[in-house]
């Protein structure tokens, strides 16, 4: 199979050589999805996996259960994941994909291999797989995970987003070593959408976590106006104010009379 991708790889600088020498104009644009296409995959087969370098850094990297036996990860009673396959030859049971070279973007049938990336950042105690260009201010979000704990021979099993999934890119009727995060929605409406999210006003405190406290100012309210009309104000009045450190309590003088 990597020999027919070399040999793929070949042609296309070969054709590419050779719409440099014509002149501008006589050959008309041709997209990487003319080239390339791209066929679904089985899921089950497949994890989307975060491998922690140093002290907060990420890899992606993409394993695929070729054979059924031995299996290629494990799934760990702390919720992490076992690589297995570290731990015998998994020539033709297992396959890795660890770059650029082995997986990339494919969005709407254009592969994004040569404008869009993809990186791993956490935030908190979420690590989010991320796609970024330099020519898009914005950062899709393509999948993410809860992260528990850091171990460095434990990898972080990642989820991707409603809309994303895994696809293996494909020549004609040949199936190539090269892995697709894709999504069938245009780049531009992506991208609105992915701004939108960033725009969105954070939400307002619960209801219940403010009415107690404006209720006990309302109560305090009406029961001082109450004494200050000629009569005198309650204790009652002062209770909600003792209830509430750091504030200063302003008290009547009442003069004493034998």
């Amino acid at each position: 199979m990597k020999r027919t991708y070399l040999a793929l790889t070949g042609l296309l600088l070969a054709g590419t050589a050779l719409a440099a020498a014509l002149p501008p104009g006589s050959l008309p644009l041709a997209r990487a999805d003319v080239l390339f296409d791209s066929r679904p995959v089985e899921a089950a087969n497949f994890a989307i996996l975060a491998r922690p370098v140093g002290d907060d850094d990420w890899n992606l990297l993409v394993l695929e259960q070729l054979r059924r036996r031995p299996t290629c990860w494990q799934q760990r009673p702390d919720g992490l994941v076992d690589p297995s396959l570290n731990r015998f030859d998994f020539t033709g049971i297992c396959g890795r994909y660890l770059d650029s070279n082995g997986y990339s973007l494919r969005i709407n049938r254009d592969d994004l291999a040569g404008s869009w990336r993809l990186r791993l950042v956490q935030r908190g105690p979420t690590l989010y797989l991320q796609a970024s260009s330099v020519a898009s201010p914005t950062e899709l979000v393509v999948g993410r995970a809860e992260v528990a704990r850091r171990d460095r021979d434990g990898f972080v099993a990642l989820q991707l987003d409603p809309g994303w999934e895994l696809q293996r890119r494909s020549f004609g009727n040949q199936a190539l070593s090269h892995i697709y995060f894709a999504n069938d929605t245009s780049l531009p409406q992506l991208i609105a959408q992915a701004a939108g999210e960033l725009l969105k006003p954070p939400p307002a405190p619960p209801a219940t976590a403010v009415a107690p406290q404006l209720a006990r100012r309302s109560l305090l309210s009406r029961n001082w106006r109450q004494g200050s009309n000629g009569g005198s104000a309650s204790s009652d009045a002062l209770t909600p104010l003792l209830a509430e450190p750091g504030r200063t309590i302003a008290l009547r003088v009442i003069p004493f009379k034998d």
